[in-house]
């Protein structure tokens, strides 16, 4: 429990000083737009590829990697069909960045501590933050790009636009560091490091200064908007990771409480950035990021407190 605790706590001091510091005009929406710009380009791509490297292969093919997809598989298939009637006319950029908001979860600067205190190791994170750097983010980004340039999709401009994109090359970069079992030399990585240090503080301060300087949380005709993609990220997404975990690939114990767990995770800061930077749904993302950071407390705390009732965890 504390572990949880703690993560949130962490997080939401540095969106506090980001608020404070928009609050006393320090900085305005300006630098929310730099910082936003800067950790796409530069601190993001530095941190999954330190990330990548260090991720071991083998929880590419594990049955937790699987029971990720299908979850999200499932929101976002739900998301999609009931904005379509409720929303209708919305362009491909906006409806991309509702289904990140329903389905990419906190998985580094949150679920990396979740984990490490809940369940002891980060190891078990591991399945969905490949999902998401290898498959979610590749395909968000090309279709962000397509939709930024007003065209059809196409596969060679799908293919071009996430070979160009920063964040992209940075994880792919990171594997076949990997996979290839290949050190950087001591002043690379320890440059790459510090720079993706910066990412995480980046990101939750261009937050904060939104929070301050944007509207209102949820405000007017949006709520309906926001408080399904809410509900869709800390019930709907564990509930389906809990049944195909445990029906379709037999997850029992702690394999299924990390699955089930890590579906829980709010919605990843990561997904306002990329609202941020292709200027579609950006305070629906903030909105989101904000209020299923909230709903999944009581959420994670109920789900670890069931497994360690039911199964002893």
């Amino acid at each position: 429990m504390l572990g949880v605790l703690q993560g949130f706590a962490t997080i939401g001091a540095v969106v506090a000083v980001g608020w404070l510091l928009a609050h006393v005009r320090v900085l305005d929406e300006t630098a929310q737009v730099a910082l936003s710009r800067l950790a796409f380009a530069v601190a993001s791509p530095a941190l999954l590829l330190t990330v990548m490297q260090r991720t071991p292969l083998g929880a590419l093919l594990s049955p937790n990697l699987w029971t990720s997809l299908a979850s999200v598989a499932a929101v976002v298939a739900a998301y999609v069909a009931l904005a379509v009637v409720r929303w209708p006319g919305r362009s491909l950029g906006e409806r991309v960045v509702g289904s990140l908001c329903a389905s990419y979860v906190n998985a580094g600067n949150l679920g990396i501590p979740i984990t490490l205190y809940v369940l002891g190791d980060v190891a078990w994170v591991a399945p969905t933050l490949l999902l998401q750097l290898l498959v979610l983010t590749p395909v968000a980004m090309a279709l962000l790009d397509r939709d930024a340039r007003s065209g059809r999709p196409t596969l060679w401009h799908a293919l071009r636009g996430a070979g160009g994109n920063p964040v992209t090359v940075g994880a792919v970069a990171g594997l076949l560091l990997a996979a290839l079992q290949v050190q950087l030399p001591r002043v690379v990585s320890a440059a790459v490091e510090l720079l993706g240090a910066m990412a995480v503080p980046s990101m939750l301060i261009a937050f904060g200064i939104s929070l301050r300087l944007g509207p209102r949380p949820a405000a007017g005709e949006s709520a309906g908007h926001v408080g399904l993609l809410v509900v869709l990220k800390t019930l709907v997404q564990p509930a389906v990771a809990l049944g195909v975990g445990a029906a379709a690939f037999g997850l029992r114990g702690h394999a299924l409480f990390a699955v089930v767990v890590t579906g829980a995770l709010p919605t990843a800061q990561n997904v306002f950035t990329y609202a941020v930077r292709y200027r579609r749904e950006v305070h629906l993302a903030r909105d989101v990021v904000l209020l299923s950071t909230f709903a999944s407390v009581p959420v994670i705390l109920g789900i670890a407190a069931g497994f360690h009732a039911l199964a002893g965890i």
